[in-house]
């Protein structure tokens, strides 16, 4: 537009021009819009007058468009329907039963249970999409913090640090001894964090919130600091126990994978839990289709519709570490 201004357009005066265009009448447009055909062609008038363009070549018998016309009809047609189409969308979003829905979770956690909720949203909401954003605990917390995503899934050994965040506990698990059963320390119903000093141990890395929980307890129970072998999956951890390279330090009950048939495990003593928190921001409320598969994935556990806050102390990306999700590290707990 000459002298660089801004152009006062309405979406209506595009709409009844894409209609005039399309229908080759300002009689038959008007009659789309339930509007008089006069007031079909003020409209279009104040939209040449507004683009300083000859938009249609009017006579008796017909209407049609000019060059620019038709140029103008063809790339406004276009950004009408993606405008329907976003629209559509998030109209959908809001009606709590289709659209898509973002959740972050961590590897372990996004193979066994977060799985189970996926398939507890799809048998609720059938036309609900729950995508999965696989990624280091760090990384969830941060895509929650930063909006990238509806809501994350952590699991921790202390309070959620941040004031950012909103959580609601799921579901408590406490940390085991895995070794095979002949073992001598299977012959026990319990194992003291002592007692594993003597023996190579494994665990699982950053991503799944086990290292700040075996550190927490080795520290409160004055167990002196030790290498400690690091992998991304809890099979990788039972595949060497199996072998004999070592003890693992594990979450155990029906919320993580299961101990394999030739395994044992035992409580820690004293008891050091993992807790699982559903996380979405503090200042944004989810939407409707958010909250129907928070609900889906919070009430087979017991949790009530009450969040549950958790005092902040610190920023959250920096209770959990990113390391490399494939291969092991060794690690000083």
């Amino acid at each position: 537009m000459p002298g660089g201004g801004v152009m006062n357009v309405s979406l209506q005066q595009l709409k009844v021009f894409v209609a005039v265009a399309r229908e080759r009448s300002f009689t038959r447009a008007a009659r789309e819009f339930d509007l008089t055909q006069s007031a079909v062609s003020r409209c279009v008038r104040e939209l040449e007058e507004a683009v300083e363009l000859k938009l249609f070549d009017r006579t008796t018998r017909q209407v049609e468009l000019t060059h620019a016309g038709a140029s103008l009809e063809r790339r406004i047609g276009r950004l009408l329907d993606e405008i329907e189409l976003t629209l559509r969308e998030e109209r959908a979003a809001y009606d709590g039963h289709t659209g898509v829905v973002v959740l972050a979770s961590n590897p372990v956690l996004s193979s066994g249970w977060v799985a189970q909720g996926l398939a507890r949203c799809a048998a609720a909401y059938p036309e609900l999409i729950v995508s999965v954003r696989d990624q280091p605990q760090s990384g969830v917390l941060a895509s929650v913090e930063q909006g990238e995503v509806d809501f994350g899934v952590v699991s921790l050994a202390e309070p959620l640090a941040g004031d950012l965040l909103r959580a609601q506990v799921v579901f408590t698990t406490p940390l085991h001894a895995v070794m095979p059963s002949a073992h001598p320390l299977a012959r026990h119903a319990t194992v003291a964090w002592s007692a594993l000093h003597e023996w190579a141990l494994v665990t699982l890395n950053g991503d799944a919130g086990v290292r700040s929980a075996l550190e927490l307890a080795f520290n409160s129970n004055g167990v002196k600091r030790r290498p400690v072998q690091e992998f991304g999956h809890v099979a990788a951890v039972l595949r060497m126990v199996e072998l004999g390279l070592g003890i693992g330090v594990l979450p155990v009950d029906g919320h993580w994978p299961e101990v394999s048939p030739s395994l044992v495990s035992r409580p820690l003593s004293p008891a050091m839990n993992l807790t699982t928190l559903l996380v979405h921001r503090r200042n944004r409320s989810l939407r409707p289709n958010a909250a129907a598969a928070w609900a889906q994935f919070s009430a087979p556990a017991g949790a009530t519709s009450n969040a549950a806050d958790m005092s902040p102390s610190a920023s959250p990306t920096r209770m959990a570490s990113s390391v490399a999700r494939d291969g092991a590290v060794l690690h000083e707990p």
